[in-house]
Order: C-alpha cells, then structure tokens, then sequence
C-alpha cells in the first residue's frame, strides 16, 4: 500500500475484507477504498469477480468497469467453497475491521462464515450484508438485480412516458445507491464501536432499499392521499416548464424554471418580459396547468438557437439550464475539467484508462486512487505473507490444492 494511504486517508488503519461480486457490495469497498482502507479482495481463482467479465488471461487487462470499481483493492484469490479456504477467510476475518458481502441469504453459514461465526471470532467485527431482499422476509431467498430492486422500490413505475413502459436508468442506480447507503453505514457502525465504546454489528440493507428510501413523498401520497404517482415523462409532476429541448444544433437542454422568479428571468431571457406579468401565467399553480402550451413555446423557442449561444443567455439571466451532455462533451467539458472530476490511472499494464475521480472533496485528508483494480490475484502471496505470516512452501501447498 502507498504512503499516502497509511498516513493521510482518513480511513487509514481500517481493514476491510470485500467477499463480494459484481457491484453494490462491493462498491460499498471501493468508497471506503478511496478514503485509505485497506480492501482485501477476495476472489474465486482463476474467474474472479463478475465485473471483471469473466476469466482473462494474465497481461490482458479486464473490462474499465473493473479498473474503476476494483480500484484501491488488492486482489487475493481464495476459494471459499473449500474447507481450506474458508480457514483462510476465517483467519483474515481475525485482522479485519470490516466484513463486505453480498451472497444470497445463507450462503455464508452454509460455509461457517456467517455473522454467528464471525462475531464468535472477532466481536469488533462490523458486518456488512448486502442482498436483493435482505436477510429477513419471505423474498430473503430471491435473487437480486438491479432492475429488479428498482421495480419492487416503487422507482421504476413513475418513470418514463404515460404512453409507454416504464423506461429503466441508463446506469445501475439501485447497485450505487446501496453502495452509499452501505457505507455510510459502515461509518455509523465504525463511530459507534471506535468513539462510543461499541462492539461490532451486523448491517442487512436490501438491494431495494435504497431506492425506496429516496423516493420521497410516493408512499406518503399514496397512504394519505390515495395518490398513486404515474409516468409524465422529463416533465415535473408539479413544477413548470420543465424539461428537455432540442436546440438547433441538434443538442438537448434543460430548463427547469418553475418558480416565480426564474421564471421571470426566463422571460427576460426569451426577449417577452410580458409574460411574466401574464393572468394566464402568474403563479406556479397556472404556469402548471398550462404546461403543454408553455412547453411547446419553449421548444419553438429553443429550435431557433444553438446551444452555446442558448446555454451562456440562460446562465447570463441566472435561469436555471444545463445540458444533457454526451461523454463526449463531458470529456472536454471546462467544469469537470475545473473539478478535476476525471482521473487518469494506470491499468497496471500500462495503459491509461479514464475513470471518475474521488468524491467527496475533504480539504485535510483528501481521498485517492492509488491503483486501478489489479489483475486477478495479484496480491495474494503478498497478503497471507505479510498479514497471516504463510511461508513459501505453505504457499506453494495451498496452490497446489486449489485453495489460492
């Protein structure tokens, strides 16, 4: 590990034993990674984790999503199906601060690793349990994907076109938000053991969680006012004009002006300060029953204007805008550029890759990348040297059996 993690991260001293696969898990690892804990990841040998698409041979790099989301790890391959495997987990689990995992309920205490066998070992040991369902309910034993836990949510249903399917997010938001979600509890539980005198605890979040916990007012409006939220597509179910325009370029923006003072800038901006003095436009509650004609004004509006020139009127009348920009043009952008938000890592074969940086931002002990995610047990001789004291021939014998 790098002298900067030992010595500045924030979480320097705090070791984690990612058992996971794929993303919400294991995510959790990686933004506790990128803060200064050590990430022992272990790995089925020779297939690794899912994310890195399969097997591949050594010297070719894996898929981008596992150099930007196995980062901060070293890869350890242990076989956990396997007696002397999990006495190597077991043994692992005695240093560890942290337990990350996301197997199917039961899975774990088939193998003696569950949280009764772990807690017996380590009663500082925080636990940190990922599953579709949970661990508890009659779904507990279900599997778990992220389409799948954003239906169940309620988060699906509303979104998209009334006349159309529920339309899925691009990117797996109920793995990333859960991986928030299960760090942030892993902070909880961390303050509790290390600064009140706790012991350690299990966390069970469910993949659909996350989800539900941030879909705000839809259960409340349903349970008071049989309200049942539908599809109105980019537009806001209470707030207008809102929405996405093409402008004459062929570029999509944003506006979202519903409040009575971005609105009149908008107006402003469009060159018809009239209309915010319009009886057919005055409140919120008017400009909402009139979203149709408002939004078809705008987008006539907008057909007749590049987006740069649009996108620096906007931002000049202080209206709230933005485009929907392509990789592309995120590539180039000067705010992400301003941020820092893109780093350029090392594969470890080296190539370059792209990914994005840390965040948050802290000012005194900021976060790093100090790898991309590493080749499939690359650090496995390393770790049960160093941290169990193995010795060559051990090693070599544990190689020999199938258990690294």
């Amino acid at each position: 590990m790098s002298e900067d993690t030992e010595t500045t991260g924030p979480l320097r001293g705090v070791r984690v034993l990612d058992l996971g696969t794929l993303l919400a898990g294991p995510v959790a690892a990686t933004l506790l990674g990128d803060f200064g804990a050590e990430i022992i990841k272990i790995e089925q040998p020779g297939v690794g984790d899912t994310l890195r698409g399969g097997a591949t041979s050594p010297g070719q790099p894996p898929r981008i999503s596992w150099l930007v989301e196995g980062r901060n790890k070293r890869s350890v391959t242990i076989n956990m199906r396997t007696e002397a495997g999990q006495d190597l987990v077991k043994q692992l689990v005695d240093t560890a601060d942290v337990v990350v995992e996301n197997f199917t309920p039961g899975t774990l205490e088939r193998w003696g690793l569950g949280w009764d066998d772990l807690h017996a070992r380590n009663e500082r040991l925080i636990m940190v349990r990922v599953s579709g369902f949970g661990q508890t309910g009659p779904y507990s034993q279900r599997a778990g994907y992220d389409r799948i836990a954003l239906g169940i949510s309620g988060y699906l249903y509303p979104t998209g076109y009334p006349d159309r399917a529920p339309v899925r997010p691009a990117f797996p938001t109920a793995d990333y938000n859960t991986a928030t979600f299960a760090a942030y509890a892993t902070m909880l539980a961390l303050y509790e053991r290390d600064a009140q005198g706790g012991k350690g605890q299990m966390i069970d979040l469910a993949l659909y969680e996350a989800p539900f916990r941030i879909s705000t007012d839809l259960i409340g409006n349903f349970r008071q006012r049989g309200i049942v939220r539908e599809r109105v597509g980019n537009r806001n179910p209470s707030f207008t004009p809102a929405g996405n325009f093409l402008t004459s370029d062929d570029r999509w923006i944003q506006i979202a002006a519903g409040g009575d003072g971005p609105w009149g800038r908008l107006c402003q901006a469009m060159g018809q300060p009239e209309l915010a003095e319009d009886p057919r436009y005055l409140t919120s509650r008017d400009r909402h029953s009139r979203a149709d004609e408002l939004e078809e004004m705008l987008r006539q509006w907008i057909a007749t204007m590049a987006f740069d020139e649009l996108e620096t009127l906007l931002a000049d009348h202080n209206v709230p805008a933005g485009g929907i920009l392509t990789a592309a043009e995120i590539s180039e952008h000067p705010q992400f550029e301003a941020r820092q938000n893109i780093a350029t890592v090392d594969d470890g074969l080296g190539n370059e890759v792209s990914m994005p940086s840390v965040v948050p931002k802290l000012s005194g002990t900021p976060g790093s990348i100090r790898h991309a995610g590493q080749q499939l047990g690359e650090e496995t001789e390393v770790v049960l040297s160093e941290i169990l004291g193995f010795s060559e021939a051990e090693l070599e014998q544990l190689r020999a059996d199938g258990t690294i």
